[in-house]
């Protein structure tokens, strides 16, 4: 099990939006016993000396083995949270992106940059609001008009 406690900087981190219709791409986001607490668009952290951009391509290369495209302008965020009692700080760049996504089933499970095995899914936002399920990060929210 991995257990995950925000780290005590400001982090910045990459999104990718890619949509199946009105379903967008998501990860589960387990809580510390491994039950799905909620769900955020696929990307991650941004290195140091790294565009957005370039990250959120190398992001979707390593976690599912895809050529992504950045197909819109990123939408910039400030996203401060807590979990487990600790302040997380992130500024958010999401943007949309494309890929061939025909060999992926509606559900599978890939590789985090830490090894750990993720689940992934399409889902429209409409169904995570009326299932009562958490997006992350809460900002994107807005931005998806949920």
């Amino acid at each position: 099990m991995n257990i995950r406690r925000p780290q005590q900087t400001i982090r910045v981190k990459a999104l990718g939006l890619h949509w199946r219709g009105d379903r967008l791409l998501v990860a589960e986001v387990p809580d510390d016993t491994g039950a799905p607490k909620g769900v955020r668009p696929l990307g991650g952290t941004v290195e140091f000396g790294e565009s957005w951009h370039d990250a959120l391509i190398r992001e979707f290369a390593e976690e599912m083995g895809v050529q992504a495209r950045v197909t819109g302008a990123p939408q910039v965020f400030e996203n401060i949270y807590t979990h487990h009692g600790m302040t997380g700080h992130e500024v958010v760049f999401a943007a949309e992106v494309a890929f061939d996504d025909s060999g992926f089933a509606d559900r599978f499970t890939f590789a985090e940059d830490n090894g750990a095995v993720a689940n992934a899914l399409w889902i429209a936002p409409q169904e995570l609001r009326q299932r009562g399920i958490a997006l992350f990060p809460t900002a994107l929210g807005n931005f998806l008009g949920n």
